[in-house]
C-alpha cells in the first residue's frame, strides 16, 4: 500500500530504517517473520504492531496491579509492574536511539519483559517455582513466552499475538542477575540482539534506583543509611552544594534522577566503544560475539553491585516485607492445592484446558496470570467463611 508523498507509510519506515541504523541495528525488513504468516500493514512496521500488540493485551493491563516490591494496596504512589515496565521501555528507548539501534524493536521488548510475572513480585515468581518443581518448573520469562504465544486469545486464526520472532526471543532471553530462563526453540540462534540487551540493562537501571526510591518513600530506608552508598552519597552531597537549604521532599527525586542519568550516560559510552571495537558489519556479528556489548564500565559494575547489595540486605530483607513475602507465599500455596484438587472453583475456560494439560499446568497459569488484588480476593472468598464468593 502507497501513501500520499506527504505521509510516511511502512514502506517509508522501512526505507529510513536502512539509511539512519546501524549494520548492527535489526531492521524490518531483516525480521525472521511470525509462526503465523500475516500481509504486511500499509502504515506501521511489524515491531511497531508488536508493541501495540503487547500495549492492547490483558495481561499488559494486569500489570498495573501486579507487585514490584510493595503490594498494590499499600499505597497509591508505589510503582507497580506497570509503572515499572513504562520505565523501563523509557531508558530503553533512550539508548537505542543513541547506538542508531531499533527504537521500535526495543519499546516491544522492553513493553513486554516483564509481560508473564506472577502477583506479589518475586516471592510470587518463587513460590511458583516450587509448586511447580515437578510439574515442569515455573520461569517468568518462560511464562512471558507462553502468554503471547499461547494465553493471550485475541484472534481466531491463531494462538497467542503472533509476535515476530525478534521480540519473542528478547522475552525469553532477558537476562538479569533474577531470570535464568531456559532459551528452547531459541538456543541455537547465537547471543541477544542489541536491543535485547539494551532492554536487559535499562531493566536494572530502572528497578535498583526506583526501588531504593520507593524504600525510602515507605521509610524502610533512611537518609543515614543510604549515606553508606557511594552512588547515593555524592549526588546528595552536590545537590546539598548546588542547592543550600534544599527540602528532601525535592532532593530525593532529583538524587534519583541523577543516579539514573549517569549510569545511562555510562552504559552509552561503554557500550559505544565496545561496538566500536568489535566493528560488527550485521546482527550476526553481534549474535555470534561471546559477550554483551550493551554494558556498564567496570568502574560503574563495581559501584551499581555496592547499590544492590545495599537493596538486597536493607530493602528487600527488611522484616516487613519478609513478612509480606512469607505471606502471599502461604496464600499461593493453599489456592494452588485448593485448584488441583478441586478443578470445579476455576473458571470454565480454565477447565476445559485441562483436557490437553495437566491440571497443575492449567493451575500454574490462572495463578501466574491474576494481580494481586485479584488473589487476595480468591483467597478471601475460597478461605474465609463469611465472605461472599
Amino acid at each position: 500500500m502507497k501513501g500520499p508523498r506527504n505521509i510516511l507509510d511502512r514502506e517509508g519506515w522501512e526505507r529510513l530504517e536502512q539509511e539512519m541504523l546501524a549494520p548492527w541495528a535489526v531492521k524490518c525488513r531483516e525480521s525472521r517473520g511470525r509462526s503465523y504468516p500475516e500481509p504486511p500493514n500499509g502504515f506501521r512496521t511489524c515491531f511497531q504492531r508488536d508493541r501495540d500488540r503487547v500495549v492492547h493485551s490483558m495481561a499488559f493491563r494486569r500489570l498495573e496491579y501486579k507487585t514490584q516490591v510493595f503490594v498494590n494496596h499499600e499505597g497509591d504512589h508505589y510503582r507497580t509492574r506497570l509503572t515499572h515496565t513504562l520505565e523501563v521501555a523509557q531508558i530503553a528507548r533512550s539508548i537505542a536511539r543513541i547506538l542508531r539501534l531499533n527504537v521500535d524493536l526495543t519499546e516491544a521488548i522492553g513493553l513486554a519483559h516483564d509481560i508473564g510475572h506472577t502477583p506479589f513480585g518475586h516471592a510470587g515468581e518463587e513460590e511458583l517455582r516450587h509448586l511447580m518443581r515437578d510439574h515442569g518448573g515455573f520461569e517468568h520469562n518462560e511464562h512471558g513466552l507462553r502468554v503471547v504465544d499461547l494465553l493471550e486469545q485475541r484472534h481466531a486464526e491463531y494462538p497467542g499475538l503472533n509476535l515476530s520472532f525478534e521480540v519473542r526471543e528478547g522475552i525469553i532471553k532477558h537476562s538479569s542477575p533474577y531470570d535464568c530462563p531456559r532459551a528452547g526453540d531459541f538456543e541455537n540462534t547465537g547471543g541477544p540482539a542489541l536491543e535485547a540487551q539494551v532492554v536487559d540493562i535499562a531493566d536494572e537501571v530502572a528497578y535498583n534506583n526506583h526501588d531504593l526510591d520507593d524504600g525510602l518513600t515507605a521509610k524502610l530506608l533512611t537518609w543515614e543509611q543510604l549515606d553508606e552508598v557511594e552512588l547515593w552519597r555524592k549526588w546528595r552531597e552536590r545537590w546539598e552544594k548546588l542547592q543550600p537549604g534544599i527540602s528532601r521532599r525535592i532532593l530525593k527525586p532529583r538524587i534519583v534522577s541523577s543516579l539514573i542519568n549517569e549510569q545511562v550516560q555510562d552504559v552509552i559510552e561503554t557500550s559505544q566503544k565496545a561496538i566500536q571495537d568489535l566493528s560488527p558489519k550485521s546482527v550476526d556479528d553481534v549474535r555470534q560475539h561471546p559477550d554483551k556489548l550493551v554494558r556498564f564500565s567496570p568502574e560503574m559494575a563495581a559501584l551499581n553491585k555496592q547499590l544492590k547489595a545495599f537493596l538486597m540486605k536493607e530493602l528487600y530483607r527488611h522484616y516487613k516485607v519478609m513478612r509480606m513475602t512469607t505471606k502471599v507465599r502461604r496464600f499461593l500455596t493453599e489456592l494452588f492445592h485448593l485448584y488441583v484438587e478441586h478443578v470445579e472453583q476455576m473458571p470454565y475456560w480454565y477447565q476445559e484446558r485441562m483436557e490437553d494439560e495437566a491440571p497443575e499446568r492449567v493451575v500454574c497459569d490462572y495463578l501466574a496470570g491474576m494481580t494481586d488484588r485479584y488473589a487476595l480476593d480468591e483467597y478471601q472468598k475460597l478461605f474465609i467463611p463469611w465472605a461472599k464468593v
